[in-house]
């Protein structure tokens, strides 16, 4: 099992804080975070607040704000918005992309002591849906390395 929960942390690179940025949706983002917590205002000028501002904890501090109107299908799409995220982020980053390959079928858990939906939460009972997602991530990417050699071959 790898777990990682803060961007300095030896598998820091997972974290939806390190600051790796990709354009999504025809603009950057700095970090996975900037879009994900932008992504609660789509279509707003709250989602170009989010995606402005100077670091992944204002960027989540904003998300998390709850003075501002939610899009009202957040909780449908949110698992969609950060595969997305996800994606973009180990697609623009060859080192990245190498690094979570890396990390063979090694289980990822994110590390969050008081998220239970993103973390695995402090007694490890939490769903660690970022985990999940990143190992989908990392199935995708295998299986796209998988395709480019049966058509180059």
């Amino acid at each position: 099992m790898i777990s990682f929960y803060v961007p300095s942390d030896e598998y820091g690179f997972l974290c939806n804080f390190s600051a790796h940025g990709f354009i999504l949706d025809g603009r950057y983002w700095p970090t996975v975070e900037h879009y994900f917590q932008s992504q609660k205002f789509a279509g707003t000028e709250h989602e170009e607040r989010v995606r402005v501002s100077h670091t992944p904890k204002e960027a989540k501090n904003l998300g998390q704000s709850r003075k501002l109107p939610l899009r009202p299908d957040w909780e449908d799409v949110k698992v969609d918005v950060m595969r997305d995220a996800l994606m973009a982020k180990f697609t623009t980053h060859a080192d990245l992309r190498d690094a979570l390959l890396a990390t063979g079928n090694e289980e990822l858990v994110e590390n969050a002591p008081t998220d239970y939906f993103w973390g695995c939460g402090k007694l490890g009972s939490g769903q660690n849906m970022l985990g999940k997602l990143l190992m989908a991530t990392r199935q995708a990417l295998r299986d796209e390395e998988t395709e480019s050699a049966a058509n180059a071959g």
